[in-house]
């Protein structure tokens, strides 16, 4: 059941909004009426590494551990079930995400309609229009990759509506109202980037190059032409220069470098607004280099780690990963006997203060992931070219290692898989590249896999069944109009 809200009048677009306070017909009279209803869909991302419950079952793990290249805690039986293929549908983790995506689609379209009727400035309409179309498909966006066919709505739902229980629509649709969704926040004026961490022309552009890139692989199979699609507008993004890579990987994740140089898109926190859950579940269990709860929710797998080429300065200490850190409140350091991930540390977090100063920002959208887009996306088409190697070779050359140059079309497109299991690892994109290259990466070969015959590190072979997420029991139990539910789920 589908319901849309309209949201309160908090300035802040960190904050929570107080989604019941209003009603439709009094509300969107001014323009500060309508930033706020778009601030009021940003919340939503928060979802994205908010815990579930203890030992860290948050939708960001969640994604991650169906790929089998990170361990967890023994006491968490979702995520362990999630490491073993062996989930059953009544996992908290896919209500939350389908309820919050949902809500913040429902935010979104009730922005969307009601705005252009707003006597303001046509400037400011527009481009706010243009963060509401670009929240909108991106949720779908991982709607559509997480379930398949989906209820696509588009109005805003009250208790009389007839897409009160709506039936779900064909994942080709629901792509379609993504790419339109951002053609329309293209047009829409937004500025080319934004340090505050709002939605940006750079960000719809990236996202799109994804978007176009997913649909040339599986389940829609549309080819070499929405690879050129992909490649041209990565290309958009690479050739308007307002993205370049940082010269130290601790600047993906400190507090200094938010929202700039290659963060194109970030989920945003900031310390007496909002504080997030990511030290909790990266920290080893109980070991005490922090004054958080320590889960050991995510523990990168030592053969992941090492599968990184030799010298590849990104699997050295506190580059992405750590196996030591200095006790709280000592200088006795402390050795994990694992890998840990560094990627998502932040110093000022593991002092006094606590929960308090968690605040670094969750990336969703990052320039390494727009260069890589582009050299797969081109070499689909014609090979490996000059301007791809280009692309690849800058992400290589920050992390020392040699130039990549003359392979074959096939040798090339292995090439940019590692690449982005090494560069983008653990920012939930390697799940979503095994639904659609039907691939999994073999981490004693390093060469690429039938994603349904390999046996991963953790011993599971995929199925069709966890090429995607059950739809919610508890929603199939209100709308029987979403039945049925996807292949192999009970």
């Amino acid at each position: 059941m589908l319901i849309s809200f309209i949201t309160g009048c908090k300035k802040d677009f960190l904050d929570e909004q107080n989604l019941s306070a209003l009603t439709l017909e009094n509300y969107f009279t001014t323009e500060a009426q309508a930033q706020a209803a778009v601030n009021g869909i940003y919340p939503t991302l928060h979802m994205l590494t908010s815990a579930n419950a203890n030992y860290g079952e948050s939708p960001w793990t969640s994604i991650e551990f169906p790929v089998g290249h990170a361990t967890t805690l023994g006491q968490s039986l979702y995520n362990n079930g999630l490491i073993r293929h062996n989930n059953s549908a009544i996992e908290p983790v896919f209500k939350t995400v389908w309820v919050g995506f949902y809500n913040g689609i429902a935010n979104a379209n009730v922005a969307i309609n009601r705005i252009p009727a707003i006597t303001m400035n046509e400037q400011t309409k527009n481009s706010l229009l243009g963060e509401a179309y670009f929240l909108r498909a991106l949720y779908y966006y991982y709607l559509v990759r997480l379930y398949g066919d989906i209820p696509l709505i588009t109005d805003a739902i009250n208790f009389t509506s007839p897409d009160l229980y709506p039936m779900r629509s064909p994942k080709e649709k629901v792509y379609e109202l993504v790419v339109s969704d951002l053609q329309a926040a293209e047009k829409s004026g937004m500025p080319n980037t934004d340090k505050k961490g709002k939605a940006s022309l750079g960000a719809v552009k990236s996202l799109l190059a994804s978007v176009y890139l997913t649909m040339a692989g599986k389940p829609l199979n549309k080819g070499a032409a929405y690879y050129t699609l992909a490649a041209d507008k990565a290309k958009e993004v690479i050739d308007a220069g307002w993205y370049s890579l940082f010269t130290d990987y601790y600047f993906l994740h400190d507090r200094a470098h938010k929202n700039q140089g290659e963060l194109i898109f970030q989920v945003q926190y900031q310390t007496g607004i909002r504080t997030n859950d990511i030290i909790k579940a990266i920290s080893p269990s109980k070991i005490g280099i922090s004054l958080l709860d320590e889960y050991g929710a995510l523990m990168p797998r030592s053969e992941f780690v090492k599968s990184y080429e030799p010298n590849d300065k990104r699997a050295q200490e506190k580059q992405f990963f750590f196996t030591q850190y200095t006790k709280k409140n000592s200088s006795a350091i402390i050795q994990f006997g694992e890998y840990a991930l560094y990627k998502y540390w932040l110093v000022e977090a593991a002092g006094s203060g606590g929960d308090a100063n968690e605040d670094q920002n969750f990336t969703i959208l990052r320039y390494p992931e727009v260069l890589l887009t582009f050299a797969e996306a081109s070499n689909e088409v014609n090979g490996p070219s000059q301007a791809a190697y280009d692309a690849v070779n800058l992400i290589r050359k920050r992390a020392n290692l040699p130039p990549l140059a003359g392979l074959t079309k096939e040798e090339f497109r292995e090439a940019i898989w590692r690449e982005r299991y090494h560069e983008l690892a653990f920012e939930n994109k390697a799940y979503f590249d095994i639904q659609r290259t039907r691939k999994v990466y073999n981490l004693k070969t390093g060469h690429f896999e039938d994603a349904l015959v390999y046996r991963n590190e953790s011993g599971v072979i995929f199925n069709e069944q966890y090429m995607l997420w059950p739809i919610p029991q508890s929603e199939l139990d209100a709308n029987p109009n979403l039945k049925p539910q996807n292949i192999g789920w009970q």
